[in-house]
């Protein structure tokens, strides 16, 4: 076992070298830096034989086999010591004189190292994996909150596990529905936001496209500048207001606008300004020449639009647009100033309750990081099925004209379809006279 794999030494056998490539190659392999990389390993081995031993230690009743792990791991230490000396003294031709570099020793060298990470494993399931165990075990049987971080940390997610369970459910389907919801909303905007006036077009049509930009480009600069929490309160009471002014009474009102229904409707707003955005930057980066082409072809802005430029647009802002759904899952965690019982709601809730605060947001922020990464995950799995690039520096929020480094027109031009008239001028060398 060994800590790096880089470089190859010229003095190991062929087969050890570059046939076997991975985990598996990096386990078979014999390397240059075993006794490093291993004694590192059997540090921490001979640390947790150190550390006490829990109620559920299966080595507690062994205690002459710990010992025997103990000196296997010093044992293999002293050697590592010994080899590394021999090393910096014969620094220059080690590789041909000590007897430790030749085949037959790095073979034994690497089984000895296979042996080390196996006790390491063994000590480490013994004083971590069953001592998390033995604690979990004490902390879920107290009748009251244990001392400590970790059993109070415990007992309180144990104890108020149907709270976090309820917070977390309504975390998702307020990232997910807001996602779905703002994507929709979106699209509706980025075709207002990107109208341009055409020749047919008469007074009113011309009217209303410039209405339409004006309305998309406020949107976006009224959302994207203000906070998601104050954007929360408004639409929450001002939902309230109007509708305690038809004369419905506090409990019907709360029927029809709860807190929920509010949180979801703020999301599903905030979030539509920014994937507007992220769309138009997609849109604008597929090249002119597709809807120019399209143009050619007969038709109307409106088909070109829906039928060659915005199928591209949206593939290209793919991987962006999917990160609108982690982004709310940890933006969603203000809607608790309204009442939302999402995560953060419940984490408040269970420290009210107990009067213990850290622990309980430690279990809150690894929660949080625990969707976040399998949101990330499951993205990244949509974004390769659907061919889709990586978001690079671009597709950002920004006003700007247009976006570069995702896959597009302006970003990649060897990804875009050009004709042959197109590919003509692009394929041209730059005349040298001025």
């Amino acid at each position: 076992m060994s800590s790096n794999h880089e470089g190859s030494d010229p003095s190991l056998p062929a087969q050890s070298r570059g046939d076997r490539h991975g985990f598996a190659g990096f386990v078979l392999n014999d390397h240059r830096y075993v006794f490093l990389g291993t004694s590192a390993i059997a540090l921490v081995g001979m640390w947790l034989s150190m550390q006490p031993r829990s109620d559920m230690s299966f080595l507690a009743q062994s205690y002459a086999v710990e010992v025997v792990l103990y000196y296997a791991l010093a044992l293999f230490l002293a050697v590592a010591a010994v080899a590394l000396v021999n090393k910096l003294v014969k620094w220059r031709d080690y590789a041909t004189t000590s007897p430790l570099a030749r085949p037959a020793a790095r073979r034994a060298e690497r089984i000895a190292s296979y042996v080390v990470a196996a006790i390491t494993c063994v000590l480490f399931v013994d004083r971590a994996v069953m001592g998390f165990a033995s604690v979990v075990g004490a902390a879920i049987a107290s009748d009251s909150t244990p001392q400590g971080f970790l059993p109070g940390a415990v007992y309180m997610v144990f104890e108020g596990r149907d709270i976090f369970v309820q917070g977390i459910l309504t975390t998702i389907e307020l990232a997910l529905f807001g996602t779905i919801i703002a994507f929709f909303l979106a699209i509706l905007l980025v075709f207002l936001r990107i109208q341009q006036i055409d020749r047919p077009d008469n007074d009113a049509v011309r009217f209303f496209k410039v209405l339409g930009v004006g309305f998309a480009r406020v949107y976006s600069a009224v959302v994207r500048g203000t906070p998601m929490m104050v954007q929360s309160l408004l639409i929450y009471f001002a939902g309230f207001a109007v509708l305690r002014g038809t004369g419905m009474s506090a409990s019907q009102i709360g029927a029809i606008w709860s807190t929920f229904v509010a949180g979801l409707v703020t999301i599903s707003l905030n979030s539509t300004a920014y994937m507007m955005e992220v769309l138009r930057g997609g849109i604008e980066a597929v090249d002119d020449g597709q809807t120019e082409a399209a143009r050619s072809l007969g038709l109307s802005q409106w088909q070109a639009m829906t039928k060659v430029v915005f199928p591209q647009g949206i593939k290209n802002a793919v991987p962006a647009l999917s990160n609108e759904l982690v982004i709310n899952i940890k933006d969603s965690s203000v809607l608790s100033v309204i009442g939302v019982f999402d995560l953060m709601f419940a984490t408040t809730t269970v420290a009210g309750i107990y009067y213990r605060q850290l622990e309980v947001y430690a279990v809150a922020t690894l929660c949080y990081l625990i969707l976040t990464m399998v949101a990330s995950k499951l993205l990244s799995m949509l974004a390769l099925r659907l061919d889709a690039s990586d978001p690079g520096p671009v597709l950002s929020t920004s006003d700007v004209t247009s976006t570069a480094g995702t896959a597009g027109g302006k970003a990649d031009p060897r990804k875009v379809k050009l004709d042959e008239h197109h590919k003509g001028a692009h394929g041209k060398k730059p005349s040298s006279k001025r």
